[in-house]
């Protein structure tokens, strides 16, 4: 696999280069690792596409575990309750999930609980791997990896998706390197208020 496409949003990149250089070329080296030869798993059943063998996001989601796990980067799931009380939501918001629970009990009310999970965190760099529907990575950007600086458990993070040229050769439905690039220069210069880096991977050949 090769990194084919890079955006850096508000000098993630350079930020990272500059004080986590061997962080940066761990995620290089393990992006290049990815072997995507034997990924073409998954036999097409869409009418445009019918029988023809697709790259399986299974498969590559498996791979880049493996080799991320290889190198001691660890899934990371930050829990929180809600309620539907937009007053204590202002309230309970940056509390810890005890204090959210504790908060929205004691004013009579029942606590929901959720979480957001990120696949893969170190030295308080986040990575996503997102291969599903295209809505995904938007969340990803506006909400979660947001949430994750807000408290402060990250300083910068990556949202790895495919190329158009990487998709396709899948099913069709997740989200792309080109497109999401669109929309995040659409929202302006300063939003999402945090740094990230948008990476758009492929095969070595397609």
């Amino acid at each position: 696999m090769k990194i084919q496409y890079i955006y850096s949003h508000l000098y993630a990149l350079e930020g990272l280069k500059a004080h986590k250089p061997k962080i940066w070329e761990e995620i290089k080296s393990t992006v290049e690792s990815i072997d995507t030869k034997i990924m073409k798993t998954k036999k097409s059943k869409e009418k445009t596409m019918k029988g023809r063998m697709l790259y399986s996001p299974s498969d590559i989601n498996a791979a880049f575990k493996k080799e991320f796990g290889k190198k001691k980067w660890k899934e990371n799931r930050q829990t929180y309750y809600v309620t539907s009380d937009e007053e204590l939501t202002e309230k309970i918001v940056k509390l810890n999930p005890d204090k959210q629970k504790e908060t929205i009990t004691s004013d009579g009310q029942e606590p929901i609980y959720s979480f957001h999970q990120t696949d893969f965190t170190k030295d308080k760099v986040a990575i996503e791997l997102q291969l599903g529907k295209y809505a995904f990575i938007e969340f990803d950007l506006f909400v979660k990896h947001l949430q994750y600086y807000e408290l402060k458990e990250i300083d910068i993070a990556i949202e790895i998706v495919p190329t158009k040229a990487l998709l396709n050769s899948m099913s069709s439905g997740p989200g792309y390197y080109e497109r999401t690039l669109t929309h995040i220069i659409r929202q302006g210069r300063g939003r999402p208020s945090f740094p990230f880096i948008l990476m758009g991977i492929e095969p070595e050949s397609i």
